[in-house]
């Protein structure tokens, strides 16, 4: 693990609150058998997976693993809000163009909280109590209180702070690797996000662990090692455990000492918005007054909320930065123009990244939502209760937003893309996304000006999710 390259802003955040990373989703992906596909039902079966009523659903999971844009190019086209077998084997409706998406992910009426869901009708990774208080799960008025404590450590303007100690990182990750050939996805996109969110957060090199495994084994479940979840989250739970103690006895310039802080000591001040949601490239405020335990002692930070942000912030802080990184990397070997014009002109870099997450982005799904009534989604009733999955891959490649969707265009216009989310959900943490995955392409281009594959395209590996998208390896030549 590298080292030298301290990621320290810690002297500007002292006793100031952490951020929130709204960012992944942490369920488990359930192994179901093809099913064929249907007219869309019109009741649902909640105690039923695989069918509604007498009528089979449609399982596309065996299609989406094998090539998940001819499914969703598919389904935009003839069915954009169709009941299909969920990733938790359950029945769930999948929202496929950019429309209905967008505007779904801003619904209030589209609750996080597993308690709006029909009972039986949903039955994703079950986290401890400790674990499972995070963003991911919540709504207003929850949702704010503990964005508000976090959200103004990962606007734009403070990330950009890490711009020089990222590149260091990323330079020395490049110096490791090993002459002609490597995979750059276990030697360089995976530790780069590890070493700068352990930095952050304060876990010190010799208390890191294989996050990677972890979110592996949480995400992308190997079917042939079904206890390894569990295992996982007994691992993590006591990780978690471990270095919350370490840090009340021995608190640092780091962000989990402030947000230790935030929970024991909620001290005085007056309470401060949450800045608003930033959006792609915003900024929901640069300034730390009025962000720090004032909010909290209104309103307070429990116990497992606290460990659950922890979690949340190094386990979502990684997963999404490596993947859309490992995308992007491939992406432009898939693309020699573009990356020749991107090594021509490095500056292009940071806009170029958020052509990449419309492409290929880290997720394939939204977190799942409940509605709190029934509500009309491009056109289909949707009753209360009932699992909606929100596509943004297919959202992304929906050529009714973005013309000739399929291709990379660097040259681009790809704001609004919901890659990252949108609403009052939007990620937190993509400023740091951003930078990291704009940073270590800058760096891998400059370093090697013959990049190329070192397999043949058909025989990467991806990860077996219908909600992740990335990959296993990424064997490159140099």
């Amino acid at each position: 693990m590298v080292d030298s390259a301290r990621v320290r802003v810690t002297s500007a955040i002292t006793r100031q609150p952490p951020p929130a990373v709204a960012l992944f989703r942490v369920e488990s992906m359930a192994t179901t058998t093809s099913g064929q596909p249907h007219q869309q039902p019109s009741q649902p079966s909640p105690s039923a997976p695989g069918q509604v009523g007498e009528q089979p659903l449609y399982d596309p999971t065996a299609e989406l693993l094998a090539d998940p844009y001819a499914v969703y190019e598919r389904l935009r086209e003839t069915a954009p809000v169709r009941r299909i077998v969920g990733p938790d084997g359950r029945p769930a409706w999948l929202v496929t163009r950019y429309e209905d998406v967008r505007r779904a992910l801003a619904d209030p009426r589209l609750s996080l909280d597993k308690r709006h869901a029909l009972p039986g009708n949903y039955h994703g990774f079950q986290l401890p109590p400790a674990l499972d208080a995070n963003l991911l799960n919540m709504d207003p008025p929850d949702h704010t209180r503990i964005r508000r404590l976090v959200v103004r450590a990962f606007t734009p303007g403070r990330i950009e702070m890490l711009r020089g100690p990222v590149r260091r990182t990323a330079d020395e990750l490049l110096d490791a690797l090993p002459a002609g050939r490597a995979d750059l996805i276990a030697s360089y996109a995976a530790p780069l996000p590890i070493v700068v969110i352990c930095e952050l957060l304060g876990v010190p090199p010799e208390d890191r662990r294989d996050f990677r495994e972890w979110t592996d084994a949480l995400v992308a479940p190997d079917p042939s090692r079904p206890g390894r979840a569990k295992e996982a989250v007994r691992d993590m739970l006591a990780f978690f455990t471990g270095l919350l103690a370490t840090k009340r006895a021995e608190p640092g310039d780091d962000l989990l000492s402030a947000l230790i802080a935030v929970r024991d000591d909620a001290g005085d001040g007056d309470d401060a918005g949450d800045g608003g949601d930033g959006g792609e490239g915003g900024d929901g405020g640069d300034e730390w007054a009025g962000a720090g335990a004032g909010g909290a002692a209104a309103d307070g930070l429990g116990e497992d909320e606290l460990m659950s942000l922890a979690f949340l912030i190094l386990f979502a802080g990684y997963e999404n930065a490596v993947q859309l990184i490992g995308n992007s990397v491939l992406a432009l070997l898939r693309h020699p123009d573009q990356m020749a014009a991107l090594r021509a002109d490095p500056g292009r870099a940071g806009a170029a990244v958020a052509e990449f997450a419309r492409y290929e982005g880290p997720a394939l799904l939204a977190i799942r939502r409940f509605p709190v009534e029934d509500v009309v989604i491009g056109g289909a009733t949707v009753p209360a209760g009932e699992t909606v999955m929100l596509s943004l891959a297919a959202a992304n490649r929906d050529p009714e937003r973005f013309p000739d969707a399929d291709r990379l265009d660097l040259d681009r216009d790809a704001s609004g893309h919901v890659a990252l989310g949108h609403g009052i959900h939007y990620c937190l943490g993509a400023p740091l996304a951003r930078l990291e995955t704009e940073v270590a392409l800058t760096a891998l281009l400059e370093r090697f000006p013959r990049l190329e594959l070192d397999v043949p395209y058909e025989e990467l590996r991806r990860r077996p999710s219908t909600r992740a998208r990335g990959l296993l390896a990424l064997p490159v030549r140099y």
